[in-house]
């Protein structure tokens, strides 16, 4: 099919993103063949058929080519703003649970701008006074640093960037009520900044209100008219028919996870729920977090791709506990294990009838429900009883701290990861290296799921893989997709972000390696990284202790060369449940600092470095705190126990960078790993010898 230059199209939507990106792609044979001095490729946009990220670089701008972009979604989206009385219409991330990952059906951001990441906001505006056919405004997105790379690649020409956390960049709440005022005071009329109230909790709906409260207080603004309303009908959903086939509810088994693997009963888990409920005087909770209800009710589903739970709703009072849930999909253990823990069970869909009626009763009764801020502005809105709110669900601070069973678990899975790892990296090394074999992205990430495929318990992976080679693993959430990611350089760095789902627990690890000669830049940045990876890991500190206290001590050695890594250092990480978990965290973010560090506490450390264009670092262990055996003043100090049993990098370590206590460290680990998982390799085989190399005393 010819190509013909961009002046040549007839009106023609194609960014300069996407020509740019297409053209980076098309890398053929020969070059891969003679990487060492043409580069490893560059990502591609995923490839879905009739959708927004439908791209064929062979034949971009060709005159026949079906191109679809956000072009024609965004005036169908206009029109239907128009119906509603809209002049800006925000679109979450999130489902009506607030889930970080969800599952196709609630992907209406990612529909509506062509953004793959999971964290960011859509806002679209109407320009009410156009009087053309096809409706006109403006539209952005709004992500934080883990995606800027990846946003920039992916957003065409109809969107604007706003880069969270960036100084003079406004946030996405600020900039739909600049718009707004805008479009009012150049109408004369009132504008109505719309959004599905499922979608945002009511803790951000406040912010979010008092931000158009704030603006319209100002003297230039006094004759502008704004108010957030709540849109119940869901704009994104009503029109994506129109573009694609709606994606199926998600219809897979419910089933119990075993008390071996929970350490704890429902009953006993319950009996701390309601203990909690009355501290605060309640007398009925309100769940609506996915991860709490599996955790609860020590029940596991898949409706969200990698995250082991169902979708459900739960009412907790002192006389009932009932679970909203479609019962069809539950096998016989859970129908029998709910009714023996007499949980009453209703359908998914009753539960805002049950909520509005239950909460009129306990109006009338004079009864307080106790409505965790992470609920949708939705569920405070069918409320008719007093409430609280406290920051967070008891559930959440419950399930955050895992019992004996649970971290004996996760040792168990990370040493069962670790064993994958190594059969990969030794595998993938011998390949590329003594068979000169063409690995891309996606075919490395195949065969290491293959190896932990070979692990007991094994269920599914804990996210989508980063598998990237140079300059993609620049591309913080990076994801290689199928016959259009790069090919394995040698030559270059190689970054591997991956996890696994055991019944035994949830794994994530990164491991940043190079297989020939690394530049010193790499080396000096790999080791740099490494010593914050270290210095966290070897950190004892007093109880009470938040993880935004400590997050310097990881970029401590970073900060002294004047660099730095956008994105968070350590993430809580479940029991068989979500790789992300909350509430503990260590880094900037206001969860870091809203919340102690405690005994039992499993959480990432994952400092980072990205030159973008060129290559990324990121050394991920998993650890638990503990008590240190030190006290201060009546005050105890705890530290970290690193789960992760993967070597790191040798060739990447600068030794004349390491204090003799960090060099200790190192060899200390190595050979945990060695004595670990040696045992478990014949010792003529390549993971064996590859082990035994990379675990060799520095």
């Amino acid at each position: 099919m010819r190509k013909v230059s961009r002046a040549q199209c007839a009106n023609c939507t194609c960014s300069p993103g996407l020509l740019s990106r297409t053209h980076k792609r098309s890398v053929s044979l020969a070059k891969q063949v003679s990487m060492r001095n043409s580069g490893s490729g560059s990502p591609r946009g995923a490839s879905r058929k009739g959708s927004v990220f439908t791209i064929d670089a062979a034949s971009l701008c060709a005159p026949d080519a079906k191109e679809v972009n956000t072009s024609k979604r965004l005036e169908k989206l206009r029109l239907l703003m128009a119906e509603y009385d809209l002049g800006v219409y925000v679109v979450p991330s999130e489902d009506q649970h607030q889930s970080e990952y969800v599952s196709a059906f609630d992907q209406k951001r990612s529909f509506i701008s062509g953004f793959q990441g999971s964290a960011g906001v859509a806002v679209v505006t109407r320009d009410v006074m156009c009087m053309n056919e096809t409706p006109e405004g403006l539209a952005a997105v709004s992500t934080d640093g883990r995606y800027f790379n990846q946003a920039t690649n992916e957003l065409d020409f109809n969107w604007v960037l706003l880069k969270q956390g960036v100084k003079s960049e406004p946030t996405w709440q600020e900039w739909s009520v600049d718009q707004a005022i805008q479009l009012s005071l150049d109408s004369g009329s009132k504008i109505n900044i719309g959004v599905d109230p499922k979608l945002i909790t009511y803790q951000v709906f406040e912010k979010f209100d008092k931000v158009v409260r704030d603006k319209l207080s100002s003297p230039k603004n006094t004759k502008a008219e704004v108010e957030l309303v709540a849109v119940k009908d869901n704009l994104i959903e009503k029109m994506w028919i129109d573009f694609e086939d709606l994606p199926s509810s998600p219809a897979s088994i419910i089933k119990v996870l075993d008390e071996k693997y929970t350490g704890r009963t429902y009953s006993d888990k319950i009996k701390d729920v309601t203990e909690a409920m009355n501290k605060h005087k309640c007398v009925g909770l309100v769940v609506s977090a996915l991860d709490e209800i599996a955790w609860l009710l020590n029940l596991r589903g898949s409706d969200i791709e990698y995250n082991p739970v169902f979708y459900g709703y739960l009412i907790i009072t002192n006389q009932q506990v009932t679970l909203f849930a479609n019962n069809y999909r539950f096998d016989t253990k859970v129908q029998a294990a709910l009714q023996a823990d007499n949980v009453n069970v209703e359908p998914y869909e009753n539960f805002w009838t049950k909520l509005n009626s239950l909460s009129k009763d306990f109006n009338m009764a004079n009864k307080k429900l106790l409505v965790p801020k992470n609920s949708s502005w939705e569920i405070i809105r069918n409320l008719k009883c007093s409430f609280e709110q406290p920051l967070r669900s008891p559930i959440e601070d419950l399930k955050g701290i895992k019992n004996e069973v649970e971290l004996k678990g996760a040792r168990s899975a990370h040493l069962k990861d670790g064993r994958a790892l190594c059969k990969f990296f030794a595998w993938l090394e011998n390949e590329l290296l003594n068979k000169g074999e063409l690995i891309d992205e996606l075919q490395a990430d195949d065969k290491l799921t293959q190896f932990r495929m070979q692990e007991d318990n094994f269920v599914g992976l804990s996210f989508a893989t980063i598998s990237a080679t140079g300059a993609n693993a620049a591309v913080i959430h990076y994801k290689p997709i199928k016959g259009e990611c790069a090919v394995i350089n040698p030559h270059k760095i190689y970054l591997n972000d991956s996890g696994s789902q055991f019944l035994e627990g949830t794994t994530d690890v990164t491991r940043t390696i190079h297989f020939t000669n690394p530049k010193p830049d790499e080396i000096k940045h790999y080791t740099l990284v490494l010593k914050g990876n270290i210095s966290l890991g070897d950190l004892k500190f007093p109880e009470d202790t938040t993880g935004a206290l400590i997050d310097s001590i990881a970029r401590q050695h970073l900060w002294s060369a004047g660099l730095d890594y956008g994105h968070g250092t350590s993430h809580g990480i479940g029991a068989y449940l979500n790789v992300h978990e909350g509430p503990i965290g260590i880094g900037p973010r206001p969860n870091a600092a809203s919340s102690s560090l405690r005994p039992g506490h499993l959480i990432s450390n994952e400092p980072g470095y990205y030159e973008d264009g060129d290559y990324g670092i990121r050394i991920e262990n998993v650890m638990y705190v503990k008590q240190s055996g030190h006290s201060y003043n009546e005050r105890d100090f705890l530290e970290f126990d690193t789960l992760t049993r993967v070597p790191f990098c040798k060739k990447l370590i600068d030794i004349s960078l390491l204090t003799t206590e960090e060099k200790a460290w190192i060899n200390k680990y190595h050979q945990t790993v060695w004595n670990e998982l040696s045992p478990s390799f014949s010792k003529t085989s390549l993971e064996y010898i590859w082990l035994k190399k990379e675990t060799a005393p520095l």
